[in-house]
């Protein structure tokens, strides 16, 4: 295996920044260090193992490995903030033999920054009353020291740790302790979560007090960095034994309000499953707006509609989809999966927001119980790595906070700033089968503009077997000039053209004329005033 990655999945400025080549020894090439597609420094003679590029400025940034058997790329970032972006992912076993070092180095290769740490405790309730080894409430084995090992091993590596904690969910073993908290219907039957969980208010003070003392101890003899706060999505409202009316909206923002007390320092992410309750939820002292989808969130444009209402409730925090592509197990065909999950992932990112999907060594999610997670082929994991490789490069035109959408104020016939336009194959303000769709951005390095190519897909499903995109052919940028100069028109694609590479155009008058490359998926344009 030929392959080039980074030492962390995010570094602090002033540190080391280092790489390392996996190539056949006796190999000699010459490393690039780009930012926004401009080269900032070059190594010459560069051959296997960890080349130093020293201390790079705050940003992200492409490298690329070029020597005599082809070309090797990742990208690096560097931020004083930490918790400024979430590429989320996750690790769901922890069995004594567990190869931490093959989980990390997926963490690495993907600039995986954040990690769940999916039910690794001993009961919901009572995190960590099974000792130093135990299978937990569905019989997985679970070796503490094996996650002792991940948060120290991840931590080196630049990623935070997040311990998952169900923020109200309560085992048959405790439940006696527990029940007079109870959530429950008008007819008194118990909410629950299949045959194990029953479920209790999670604003009830004895219960808060337990929870958070939970989190603390957690924090004290595990080493994690933060928590993932997960629910269930219902009940919304529900009645307590004694005929108390609870608002789970309520109830979640005085949860997370009352953990943000109790661990300052810690990263807190909650789980609003299907968008509920985002609004109430995202002005909270957590750390990104994480949404998990399901029906009726099924087409590209409903995960557009959830990430704009997230953007809405909490601009300047990362909005993550937990998007489950169930494709991957659904079909015999990985491409077709493959293409699914770059739909998905060139919308979210297209739109600022970040998907969880990757996690473990080799495996991807298709269920909501993380045990029963998917293995990618190495096809797979190729492709995920130019995708999260494009996504770290190009932060600044994607995950910038200060970016918006002016395709209404640009775009179409009465505008007549920016448009694309292709000779047989239509283009759309909103994904649409058989078309490009096109969308125009406002960021702080200039207009970007977003084409994704739907023609020859069916429908706009995000987690549905996706044809072999049809190419639209090459499209015709026309752009209005509005000062004295000339501006740089730059393409890139995270499958054919990885970093900003400058299209020559024509000059007509008040506006230019460029030839764009044909797209395969997704393909953006940076429209830059030098």
């Amino acid at each position: 295996m030929t392959e080039l990655l980074p030492t962390k999945a995010s570094f602090r400025p002033g540190e080391d920044i280092a790489v390392v080549l996996d190539v056949p020894e006796g190999t000699t090439g010459s490393l690039t260090v780009l930012r926004l597609g401009d080269p900032v420094l070059r190594l010459e003679g560069v051959g296997p193992g960890a080349a130093s590029l020293g201390a790079l400025d705050q940003g992200t940034y492409g490298v690329e490995y070029a020597y005599d058997g082809g070309a090797l790329r990742t990208a690096v970032e560097v931020t004083e903030d930490p918790t400024r972006r979430l590429r989320y992912g996750f690790v769901a076993s922890y069995s004594p033999e567990k190869d931490v070092d093959a989980t990390v180095r997926r963490a690495r290769r993907l600039h995986l920054n954040g990690i769940q740490f999916y039910d690794w405790a001993y009961r919901h309730a009572d995190l960590l009353g099974g000792g130093e080894e135990y299978q937990d409430a569905l019989d997985q084995t679970i070796s503490l020291a094996t996650v002792r090992r991940l948060v120290q091993a991840f931590r080196a590596a630049g990623a935070a740790s997040l311990g998952y904690a169900a923020v109200y969910g309560v085992g048959h073993d405790e439940w006696p302790q527990w029940e007079k908290l109870a959530l429950t219907t008008p007819s008194g039957t118990v909410h629950s979560l299949g045959d194990f969980l029953n479920l209790v208010d999670p604003a009830a003070e004895p219960w808060l007090s337990h929870f958070a003392e939970e989190l603390d101890r957690s924090t004290a003899e595990i080493g994690f960095d933060g928590f993932h706060l997960d629910q269930y999505g219902y009940p919304k409202y529900a009645l307590t034994p004694d005929g108390r009316g609870v608002d789970l909206a309520e109830s979640f923002v005085a949860l997370i309000e009352r953990i943000r007390a109790a661990l300052p320092p810690s990263r807190l992410v909650f789980n609003n499953v299907n968008d509920f309750p985002t609004w109430a939820t995202a002005p909270t002292s957590q750390d990104a707006v994480y949404v998990e989808v399901w029906p009726p969130h099924v087409t590209l444009e409903s995960l557009v509609r959830v990430i704009e209402r997230a953007k809405a409730s909490r601009r300047e925090q990362p909005v993550v989809l937990a998007a489950y592509q169930h494709v991957y197990a659904q079909t015999a065909d990985p491409a077709s999966a493959d293409r699914a999950a770059a739909f998905t992932m060139a919308t979210a990112f297209s739109h600022g927001a970040t998907q969880l999907l990757a996690g473990e060594a080799d495996r991807v999610l298709v269920d909501p119980y993380y045990v029963r997670n998917h293995p990618v082929v190495p096809e797979t994991e190729w492709f995920l790595a130019r995708w999260y490789d494009f996504l770290v490069e190009h932060d600044a035109l994607l995950m910038d906070p200060e970016i918006h959408d002016v395709t209404g104020s640009y775009a179409g016939g009465y505008n007549d700033d920016v448009d694309v336009a292709y000779a047989e194959t239509p283009v759309t303000e909103a994904p649409a089968a058989g078309a490009v769709w096109r969308r125009v951005t406002s960021t702080p390095q200039g207009l970007v503009v977003h084409l994704i190519n739907l023609n020859g897909q069916p429908d706009t499903l995000w987690d549905a077997p996706r044809a072999v995109p049809v190419s639209p052919g090459e499209g015709t940028l026309r752009l209005r000039r509005t000062r004295a100069g000339l501006p740089r028109i730059r393409v890139a694609d995270p499958d054919s053209q990885a970093h900003l590479t400058d299209v020559p155009y024509t000059v007509d008058g008040d506006y230019l004329l460029a030839q764009l490359p044909e797209p395969n998926i997704w393909q953006i344009v940076h429209l830059s005033e030098d």
